[in-house]
């Protein structure tokens, strides 16, 4: 991670020398003797904090400070006064100074007072963030677009706000179902309740039936107390059945039955229990298709899909990819602790002419990839996938299938990525520590540590 930006004007040399001195260990550190060349030194190069004096020779800090904070209001501004000025100083903090500190300045105090400041500059990058997101885009919990297909979908929720029906979302695997389903869990009636998620394909067929209805004490051998099911969890609020394709065909009537009566029986009880839940269910399958085929209950399918929603695949909503980049870059980068504020315009393009078999979870899993190799303020084409940029390398300007890359990033986890992204880095630069840690943008420090942790020789 580069080291934060901080810039000194002060008209004494002796100030700028001693500040610089005690700060260049931590500190990029750039000393100017009056505000114009600083000024158009930010026009060019990235500034995080500034200690200004407010006495510059002949100009007003002032009136310094209202031009930093005018052209640049994310710069930090810590003022430097003598003791005889504190009401300027006040004045300057009404005018965006973070604080002041009165000259002579205490070198030791230095470190709290930046550390604090530029804390305080983060929360407010983050806020910003947040803020923009919530404002230039349309949100669904998490949900990112603004391409006519999801304004489609986005009609569909808003519909659905106040109306208790079940609801049958449909696409291709990676499209975020579950993210939709949510979110017309929190905008409906039920957003108090729970939200409760059934992966139909993760449950073995002979626990389903416990899973969905529970049992009671006694009603098998190891039934030493109570189980609830997953429809009495859900009680009150909202059960989402991801994979309903994949539930086998003796289960579909036991679950409409509960569709059409709001009551199950679990294991070992003799009374059914009442239940107000609605269902809400999601299939990357043609259900008409297996209806056709005998595997699926065309009964259950017209319970479940009073209100149908097709999530789009992202390479019908091309113009999504760059919204998507942008949040989910500030995502990662913020998970792992990097300065990484998006992604070139020329990885914005190769990303955008890909396909993306794998649709909005590949692109996030690409982008965390590219996070841990990044070692500079953008991701790049060169800190892409290597399957992905290799068309664009060889002078193709066919896209990948990407199928062997979405097979490998949806079944490794962010530690494997990490030791992998290391253990690359390694090869490629011949073992040399020095120039692998430059290359991913940590201390040699760092990249021992991570060594010793994956068992990296």
């Amino acid at each position: 991670m580069n080291k934060p930006a901080v810039w000194i004007i002060d008209d004494e040399q002796g100030i700028c020398t001693s500040l610089s001195f005690a700060l260049k260990k931590k500190y990029e550190v750039k000393t100017f003797l009056s505000s114009a060349p600083a000024l158009e030194a930010m026009d060019k190069e990235r500034c995080d904090l500034v200690f200004l004096d407010l006495r510059l020779g002949i100009e007003n800090g002032l009136d310094v400070l209202k031009e930093i904070k005018e052209s640049y209001p994310d710069v930090t501004v810590i003022v430097m006064t003598a003791h005889g000025s504190i009401d300027t100083s006040v004045e300057a903090m009404k005018l965006g100074a973070y604080t002041y500190l009165t000259k002579p300045l205490k070198l030791n105090e230095l470190d709290v007072v930046l550390t604090q400041a530029l804390n305080y500059r983060a929360l407010n990058e983050q806020v910003s963030i947040l803020s923009d997101e919530l404002g230039s885009l349309r949100h669904y919990d998490r949900i990112v677009g603004e391409s006519s297909a999801m304004q489609q979908v986005y009609g569909l929720i808003e519909t659905l706000r106040g109306i208790d029906a079940n609801v049958l979302i449909t696409g291709e695997s990676g499209t975020g179902k579950e993210l939709v389903a949510k979110a017309i869990h929190t905008d409906g009636g039920r957003g108090n309740g729970r939200f409760v998620v059934v992966n139909c394909a993760a449950i073995p067929e002979n626990l389903m039936e416990i899973e969905f209805f529970g049992y009671r004490k006694g009603a098998f051998t190891g039934a030493n107390g109570d189980r609830k099911g997953k429809f009495e969890i859900a009680d009150g609020g909202t059960l989402f059945l991801d994979e309903i394709g994949d539930m086998p065909l003796n289960l579909q009537g036991k679950l409409l039955r509960v569709l059409q009566d709001k009551e199950f029986t679990p294991l070992g009880a003799t009374e059914p229990r009442k239940v107000d839940v609605r269902v809400i269910a999601a299939t990357n399958k043609n259900l008409t298709k297996a209806i056709q085929d005998k595997t699926f209950r065309s009964d259950l399918y017209y319970r479940l899909n009073v209100m149908s929603i097709k999530i789009p695949p992202l390479r019908e909503r091309r113009e999504d990819i760059p919204a998507l980049c942008d949040y989910f870059v500030k995502h990662h980068a913020y998970e792992i602790r990097k300065s990484i504020k998006g992604c070139t315009p020329e990885a914005i393009a190769l990303l955008s002419s890909y396909d993306f078999p794998g649709n909005v979870r590949q692109l996030s899993n690409m982008l965390e990839y590219a996070a841990i190799v990044c070692r500079g303020e953008y991701i790049d084409v060169r800190d892409l996938p290597e399957e992905m940029r290799g068309g664009v390398d060889a002078g193709s300007a066919a896209s990948p299938s990407g199928e062997e890359l979405e097979a490998f990033l949806s079944t490794h986890n962010f530690k494997e990525i990490e030791k992998l992204a290391i253990e690359y880095t390694l090869k490629k630069n011949n073992g040399r520590r020095d120039l692998t840690a430059v290359d991913l943008g940590i201390s040699r420090r760092g990249l021992q540590l991570k060594m010793q942790e994956y068992g990296i020789q």
